[in-house]
């Protein structure tokens, strides 16, 4: 069934509250999917081409002060590291494809999450809540934030299988609903140079919109060709290091919900977790149009 939510801060004065404000909206989504929680967050980019990689560790136990020595010593010597339990951010000024090189080569038990400059990505398995008290969702700042909820119909509960995917540079996408033709587009996609992780079929959604827009599309471009290619029902949102996107299939019978006032824009999969949000009795309700393209700027 799953949950999704998005919040974007249209009022810099709020940014301090992102995380606040986004917790009671995913926990509201507990019941839409409990196996496990994922969260994008989108803050201040890194300056100049300084990158952020949101790095997982899962049941490893990793040395995060060697980790940092040696990156350093081998990428940047103005590297930091912010760990938060198994997962850490690295900062680097170096480009993603380089940063992401040296963790496979020197840490390949790590995965790689993320890469950006402004996007940090945490996800686990467990119920909501559990997942936001663990990596101190609460305590989040920023300008926006694309979060899900998962119960599993098709692949196995494990961190990987879980929302966001990301591809490329800050983009991110959480997915409500199924896909019927995962394997053809995986097929299509892979003699192309496109990799996958998982047998999720969401990635493969993430997979053919990274593929299109390698091809040159802009994001609206590639949701567009999407129409004809994804076979399925699906309510997706997208975040990148701008935008808030948000699309449903042509039947639109997956949920979604947007509250727009002057102060942000709130987007989930039922409104109980929108309505503790300040001023939400008189923002703009309303449900999203099928194959209509909403795009929100930061």
């Amino acid at each position: 069934m799953c949950g999704i939510i998005g919040l974007l801060l249209k009022n810099p004065a709020l940014r301090g509250d992102l995380g606040r404000l986004a917790l009671p909206m995913l926990i509201g989504m507990t019941e839409r999917g409990p196996d496990s929680a994922g969260l994008a967050v989108f803050t201040g980019p890194e300056r100049d081409e300084r990158r952020k990689l949101s790095l997982y560790a899962g049941e490893h136990v990793v040395d995060w002060h060697a980790l940092l020595r040696d990156a350093r010593e081998s990428l940047d010597a103005g590297a930091t590291l912010t760990p938060r339990e198994n997962h850490a951010l690295l900062a680097v000024g170096t480009s993603s494809e380089t940063a992401r090189q040296w963790v496979r080569a020197r840490f390949p038990e790590l995965k790689i999450l993320a890469a950006g400059r402004a996007m940090q990505v945490y996800k686990e398995t467990g119920r909501p809540g559990a997942v936001a008290a663990r990596y101190g969702f609460a305590e989040m700042q920023g300008t926006h934030v694309v979060a899900h909820t998962r119960m599993a119909t098709e692949s196995a509960v494990t961190p990987e299988r879980a929302h966001p995917f990301t591809a490329g540079e800050d983009w991110c996408l959480v997915h409500n609903g199924s896909l019927s033709n995962p394997n053809s587009l995986r097929r299509k996609l892979e003699p192309r140079g496109i990799r996958f992780e998982t047998d999720n079929d969401t990635e493969a959604a993430c997979r053919y919109y990274e593929w299109r827009m390698r091809e040159g599309d802009d994001l609206p471009g590639a949701i567009r060709a999407g129409f004809a290619e994804l076979d399925g029902f699906y309510t997706f949102l997208m975040g990148t290091q701008r935008e808030l996107a948000l699309v449903r299939d042509a039947f639109a019978c997956k949920p979604a919900l947007v509250a727009e006032t002057e102060d942000y824009v709130a987007i989930s999969s039922e409104y109980r977790s929108l309505a503790h949000l300040p001023g939400v009795r008189h923002a703009r309700l309303f449900e999203p149009i099928p194959e209509e393209i909403y795009v929100w700027q930061a």
